[in-house]
This record gives structure tokens, C-alpha cells and sequence, in this order.
């Protein structure tokens, strides 16, 4: 059964193809392949959601110490009877919490045509609350569907550390000119498709040995977002800025390590 409500801190790095197949090698021992997809492979696409005033891209630009975010994702090739999974993605002080349901894709498209205007209880989900937080948080901020995002990812778990979870995110693309995301991955590459965005989540600090093989091999963390790259790249010159300032206080970037449960000094990168 599918986790829907969790949390946990994500750390991201920008490598390039070179490093992620000597990550690859290095991890073997510590790592093992998601069970999901074919050898922990699979494609993501997911639909996000703003409003006129794009309060959420503005959010997460401006690194507000609580920020949020709303989409709709599948997993490989779907079609409207695939399992969908909506979610409310949060970020509060570094920590990562997501509240999710899962529901057939057709019913997703059905509540938003319909504006829940049935009522939340005559849609098909997996989590009634979730549902109805997300109802809230959508009307809330008037939000609408905004883009598609979508990327293949290969996704390894912790063999010792069942909690650890490693991301390698290839061949970013977004669009708008198609908000269904049953027609798959494609649109136009926001990042560089030579540049991997490596993911590493943990519930509490990055392990020693991993925080080591980073530093060793160069990886560079950056906290770019997904959603404000794919934005700015769609939007240009068409996204006001008055929204946006210069946060006081950016989150510091750092990597943890945890060797024989002792925790140890951070190691920056």
C-alpha cells in the first residue's frame, strides 16, 4: 500500500552523467534498486497547480520558511482508469511532509471540472481527509492547473537504512500547452539534458558514508526547484516580479552524517 501522509528532509545536487555512474559504483554496497519500475526506473509526470497571482512559484521563490505546493502525478504510461496520486507537498524549516491520495485519474479530472461541487464524499479516493484538505488548500488559493513537469527517475532504498532514499532525475521537460498528463513525458527541457538532479531523503541527517562519496566525487547541492525553473522558463518575460524579493534568511546548505547511530559534525559541500 501506497505511504500518503509522511515526512522527511530532501537534499538536492546538480551531476553530471559521469558522476551519477560513480555514484552508482560507490553505493552498490549500501543501496538496492525501488521496487517500482523496471530495475528502480520509471517516468513521473505530474501537473502542478497556481493561481493568477502565482502565490505558490512566488512562495517557494521567496524561500518562505513554510511553503506548499499542489499536483496531480502518475507514474509511466497511464491512461484515464490509472491510479493517480494527488498530493499536498510541504516544506516547512527543511522538513519535507507530503499528504497524499490516490484515486483513478478520471476522478481527478472529474472533481476539478466539477469543482467538488458534488460533493468530496462522491469522488473515489483513497483518503476522504486528504481530500478534503486538498479541496481547501485548492480553494483556498484559487488555485488551477498551471503545467506539467515530468522527468525519468531511477530510485534506490537504503539496504541497511530502510529510511534513506536516493533519486537520479534525467531528462526534465515541462509544458502548457497540454495539461493531461496521461499523454506522457515530453515539452521542453528546463534543465540541461547532459545534468542529472541527484535527491537524497533521509528522516533525520545524511549517513557518513554517503556525505563522504558526495564530497569525494564533487556533487554540487543546489535547491533549485522544479516547479520555479519550469515556471520562469514557460512564463518569461510574461512573469511579474513584483512578487518577489530577497529572502532575509536562506536555508543553509549542508550535509549531514550518521555513523553507528552517533551524529557527527556536518560536512558542507
Amino acid at each position: 500500500m501506497a505511504i500518503e501522509i509522511f515526512s522527511r528532509k530532501e537534499q538536492k545536487y546538480l551531476i553530471t552523467h559521469r558522476q551519477y555512474e560513480e555514484i552508482l559504483k560507490r553505493i552498490g554496497p549500501e543501496m538496492r534498486n525501488d521496487k517500482n519500475g523496471i530495475d528502480g526506473k520509471y517516468s513521473v509526470t505530474s501537473l502542478y497547480f497556481d493561481n493568477a497571482e502565482k502565490s505558490i512559484y512566488f512562495e517557494t521563490k521567496n524561500k518562505l520558511k513554510y511553503r506548499q505546493k499542489l499536483r496531480l502525478r502518475v507514474y509511466d504510461d497511464a491512461d484515464l482508469n490509472s491510479t493517480a496520486f494527488f498530493e499536498v507537498k510541504q516544506k516547512h524549516k527543511k522538513v519535507v511532509n507530503k499528504r497524499r491520495m490516490l484515486l483513478p485519474l478520471k476522478e481527478a479530472y472529474r472533481y476539478l471540472q466539477e469543482d467538488g461541487q458534488a460533493g468530496l464524499d462522491h469522488y473515489e479516493t483513497s483518503n476522504s481527509q486528504v481530500m478534503k484538505e486538498i479541496d481547501y488548500f485548492r480553494k483556498f488559493y484559487r488555485l488551477c492547473p498551471e503545467m506539467v513537469v515530468s522527468y525519468s527517475r531511477h530510485a534506490l532504498h537504503g539496504i541497511h537504512d530502510s529510511e534513506l532514499r536516493i533519486t537520479f532525475d534525467f531528462d526534465l521537460r515541462c509544458r502548457k500547452e497540454d495539461l493531461h498528463i496521461e499523454n506522457g513525458p515530453y515539452g521542453e527541457h528546463f534543465i540541461d539534458p547532459d545534468l542529472v538532479v541527484l535527491e537524497v531523503k533521509v528522516d533525520h541527517s545524511v549517513p557518513l558514508w554517503l556525505a563522504r562519496i558526495l564530497q569525494e566525487l564533487q556533487c554540487e547541492q543546489r535547491s533549485a526547484s522544479k516547479f520555479c525553473t519550469s515556471m520562469e522558463l514557460l512564463s518569461g518575460d510574461v512573469l511579474p516580479r513584483a512578487g518577489y524579493f530577497e529572502p532575509r534568511e536562506l536555508e543553509k546548505l549542508h550535509t549531514g552524517g550518521i555513523e553507528n547511530g552517533s551524529d557527527h559534525e556536518f560536512v558542507y559541500i
